[in-house]
């Protein structure tokens, strides 16, 4: 899906991935607007799916989550994708779920408490779905970056 978006969207785009806090009116002096142009602008640009959310990221960490896991997972039939998907949906730990190319067919990432909630998780709740043959799971020791992309405004 391509969405039609100008300069002046790029550079309140730019202004609001480095710090979700900044003010429209903050964003409209930068921008050289009025704070209504930049609300309409960035509703719009939710409206289309421009901007996907917006809110606090939480540390897994500090809400009891200590370990952060990728699970690549084999199916059956790539056919069954969107079943599956519908079954990793009623797991609350996982965060993300892709279709892929490569070893496996799809790759998922999901917070556990600690060993034991993870091999609970992999044990009967993901392997157990129908379709899925098998898994192979990677076990994050460190996040070292996660950011936003860059912003690329026009000149």
């Amino acid at each position: 899906m391509s969405v039609k978006i100008d300069n002046l969207d790029l550079r309140i785009l730019d202004i609001i991935t480095k710090d979700a806090r900044t003010s429209l009116s903050e964003v409209a002096e930068v921008c050289g607007v009025s704070r209504a142009v930049v609300h309409q602008r960035v509703g719009k640009m939710v409206e289309k799916g421009v901007i996907l959310g917006s809110g606090y990221k939480v540390n897994p960490k500090s809400v009891g989550y200590s370990t952060c896991t990728y699970v690549g997972i084999n199916l059956e039939r790539g056919s069954m994708y969107n079943d599956v998907v519908e079954s990793l949906r009623r797991i609350p730990e996982i965060v993300e779920c892709h279709f892929t190319t490569g070893n496996y067919t799809m790759l998922i990432k999901l917070y556990a408490n600690d060993n034991e909630h993870l091999m609970a998780l992999l044990n009967n709740r993901i392997q157990q779905i129908p379709g899925v043959i098998s898994t192979e799971t990677l076990i994050s020791l460190e996040q070292s970056i996660n950011r936003e992309l860059p912003i690329n405004i026009k000149e």
